[in-house]
């Protein structure tokens, strides 16, 4: 019997959640919130399990995949400045969403509700914090800044060695191989893990939680939504020649698991199918999607901290000026590595609020609504990480466009069980000039 579409497996797995996690409150079945507590916690878990290696080898197999490229310094360059365009776009919007409706001013929260994060981001700890001490803590801490530094040196290190480095860019290109399908397995197990995560939200914090953070909650929604269905699609539209309508198609296998696992690394392996079988060069993707997987955040470090500074600012009664509002912006464009593909944006939400002077216990005020907000900011990273490619590709002339025309959404569970969906038509080739 097979199973149903995956989407349908999702939805499915968020219904579930609301009601168990409802029933649990409601009539205080600790045996079933500690269940769902689990399911979700082992979920993520078994992502968090993946993330080291698999960064480790993207990154690293990725710039050496440059020596298969041609104009490879061009393209890294062009990807890189369409990174940081969508990003000030990203983060223009979220500050416009944020003075218009004031998410602060409207929630009872005060002062007292904060309190100081586990983990803070500073720009002393974000520049010192890119070099690690060895080459161990990095993977055993889950520090992805620091292992995403080794594996760029190493990647560059293997370009300069040339054919000396091929046996180790074999191994490297399996290594990636492997991991990539174990973690097409953890994939296969999104839809119970949202029954997890999403019951333990419920269970947790209830509906009232979203009274005090309704207006806050709207806008996050809102902006990522502007950016994922309105930049996004124009950008496409106008910088590429691309119908918006068929990248969606084809993305959004990628979106929508990116939505469950709150995770942009997590999505990776997805993410580079999906952006391969738009037309992207496998070489060029294989650098792009990685790359972006762990810089490209117009969610989580570009729209939530400007509406994030605003909310704190007006819960602590501070007033900001022009120039914190540029502040907020340099930090979205600069520091959005911070972030690293992870789940959550702590880090570079405390690393906005101390460039802004902001009391960091305004962290604390939004803990309880993160996961919620999450699941938003993730797609639209994710959706990002896969037009920036698209436009990179069309506008330097090596976008298939017959394979991003003819580009379908396929099956998780069939990729992960082995089966590869099936390639979009090749475009013809041309006929022969006769004399």
């Amino acid at each position: 019997m097979s199973l149903p579409p995956f989407w349908a497996q999702i939805l499915a797995g968020l219904v579930l959640g609301v009601v168990l996690g409802w029933v649990a409150r409601t009539w205080s079945v600790d045996w079933l919130g500690r269940t769902l507590e689990e399911i979700g916690g082992t979920f993520v878990q078994l992502l968090r399990l993946a993330v080291g290696p698999l960064v480790f080898f993207a990154i690293a197999i990725s710039i050496t995949n440059l020596r298969q490229v041609s104009n490879a310094a061009r393209l890294a360059a062009r990807t890189l400045l369409w990174f940081l365009i969508t990003s000030l776009v990203a983060v223009a919007i979220g500050l416009t969403i944020g003075l218009l409706t004031n998410p602060g001013s409207s929630s009872n929260l005060g002062p007292e509700d904060g309190a100081l994060p586990q983990s803070e981001g500073s720009w002393l700890d974000f520049l010192t914090g890119i070099i690690p001490t060895d080459v161990i803590t990095p993977f055993t801490e889950l520090n992805v800044l620091q292992i995403v530094f080794i594996a760029a040196a190493v990647g560059i290190a293997a370009l300069q060695l040339g054919e000396r480095a091929t046996p180790l860019i074999t191994f490297g290109e399996t290594a990636l191989a492997l991991l990539q399908k174990a973690l097409w397995w953890i994939i296969r197990l999104a839809p119970l893990g949202t029954v997890g995560l999403i019951g333990r939200a419920i269970n947790e914090y209830g509906w009232g939680l979203l009274s005090d953070y309704a207006v806050f909650t709207v806008d996050v929604y809102v902006g990522s939504l502007l950016v994922l269905f309105g930049v996004y699609p124009l950008v496409l539209w106008f910088a590429a020649g691309a119908n918006p309508l068929r990248f969606f198609r084809g993305a959004w296998p990628a979106i929508q698991l990116a939505f469950v696992s709150r995770s942009s690394v997590g999505t990776l392996p997805v993410t580079q199918k999906v952006t391969e079988r738009l037309g992207v060069p496998k070489d060029y993707a294989s650098f792009a999607v990685p790359f972006g997987a762990t810089t490209k955040m117009d969610g989580c470090a570009a729209i939530y901290p400007a509406l994030a500074a605003i909310f704190v600012a007006e819960v602590f009664g501070v007033s900001l000026g022009v120039q914190d509002y540029l502040l907020i912006a340099f930090v979205s464009v600069i520091g959005s590595a911070a972030t690293a593909g992870l789940t959550g944006a702590t880090v570079m939400t405390t690393l906005t609020l101390s460039t802004l002077g902001l009391p960091l216990e305004g962290v604390g005020l939004l803990l309880a609504i993160d996961p919620i907000l999450d699941m938003i900011r993730t797609a639209t990273n994710v959706a990002g990480q896969a037009v920036v490619p698209v436009v990179v590709a069309a506008r330097e002339g090596i976008l298939d466009r017959t394979a991003y025309e003819s580009a379908t959404s396929f099956e998780v569970n069939d990729v992960a069980a082995g089966s590869e969906p099936p390639a979009p038509p090749a475009a013809p080739r041309p006929r022969e000039a006769t004399a």
